[in-house]
């Protein structure tokens, strides 16, 4: 169904908002913010910034001192969520193989 047929459309992206939420969240997942990066025991694992109307986003593939990015582009709240969860799952996954 479209959103038309609701006769209301989902509320506007802020990026700023966005970022601001997504740093709430990522420390309570228990990482330290550095420079617009975001690290688990001093190993960056993503990292967040506003471009223009978007937010850029980026998550390690596997924690490094020399990190490879995977790098995506949101643009609304359900895609910020997803990332979110992702951070999550990824930092679960890897404090397994740490342990």
């Amino acid at each position: 169904m479209s959103d038309e047929s609701w006769g209301f459309a989902p509320p506007p992206f802020k990026p700023d908002e966005a970022l601001q939420r997504l740093r709430r969240e990522l420390r309570e997942l228990g990482l330290t913010e550095r420079e617009g990066r975001f690290e688990r025991a001093g190993v960056p694992i993503a990292r967040a910034a506003v471009d223009g109307a978007l937010l850029k986003v980026a998550l390690v593939k596997r924690p490094s001192r020399t990190p490879e990015w995977n790098e995506k582009l949101l643009k609304d709240s359900a895609q910020l969520r997803d990332f979110t969860a992702l951070v999550k799952k990824s930092l679960a996954g890897w404090r397994n193989v740490d342990e």
